[in-house]
């Protein structure tokens, strides 16, 4: 029976293996902490009471800016029997400016027109003669209207201007129950004369030629409106 071949046992698997030893067996790599995967059941319950509460605030979350000012003072403009200052650059109605000795700025170049972004100015310019001067260059701003039923008070007219001709002012009541006294016209836009003016048609009266208009320094005595 000893000389008899002895088939290969199988290893037993019930046989526990041994594995090496991590932490002293040279070159092993080292694994971190074993970690159970998080169930859904654990993140789920906060979820579930923050979206709760989101639900039960959700009618009253619009109110917020209500109930913060309940009990705030109310301030109330007694407007018009007590008119505030408007800020010093405030974008009120026009006003088309005159030079010192009372010839209008404007010179009909209809920029301001181009540039207004709800179609509210209407310019038409003429040429200046020597018997009709309105201006010191070679035209003028024979029509000029500004429709208030358009303008949305943006300031790019005033922008576009290239001789300041035109400028915005602090007036701010043009409330009014008639569309056509809002279109405002060229009279009405004018600035009025001041001490030392001229009402045009007159002769250039400051220099011979429209440059020395624009090369003189600013004085105090052409009333301009705010831009």
């Amino acid at each position: 029976m000893a000389d008899e071949d002895v088939p290969p046992t199988r290893p037993d698997s019930s046989v526990e293996r041994v594995e090496p030893d991590t932490e002293t067996a040279p070159g092993a790599l080292q694994q971190g902490p074993a970690t159970t995967p998080e169930t859904p059941s654990s993140t789920a319950a906060p979820e579930r009471k923050q979206s709760l509460l989101k639900e039960i605030f959700a009618p009253v979350a619009g109110f917020g800016v209500t109930f913060r000012t309940m009990l705030t003072k109310p301030v109330t403009e007694q407007y018009p029997e007590e008119k505030l200052p408007t800020e010093p650059r405030y974008h009120g109605r026009h006003l088309l400016n005159r030079h010192p000795d009372g010839l209008e700025k404007c010179v009909g170049c209809e920029l301001c027109a181009w540039a207004c972004p709800a179609d509210a100015i209407y310019v038409e310019g003429a040429d200046n003669t020597e018997q009709a001067r309105y201006s010191p260059g070679e035209r003028y701003g024979a029509v000029y209207q500004i429709n208030y039923l358009r303008c949305i008070f943006c300031g790019l007219c005033i922008e576009a201007c290239p001789t300041r001709a035109l400028t915005m002012s602090n007036e701010y009541e043009l409330a009014d129950d008639s569309r056509v006294d809002l279109i405002f016209t060229k009279d009405q836009l004018l600035a009025p004369l001041q001490p030392g003016m001229e009402a045009p048609p007159h002769p250039m009266r400051l220099g011979d030629d429209e440059k020395d208009y624009y090369d003189r320094p600013a004085t105090p005595t052409a009333k301009e409106g705010r831009s």
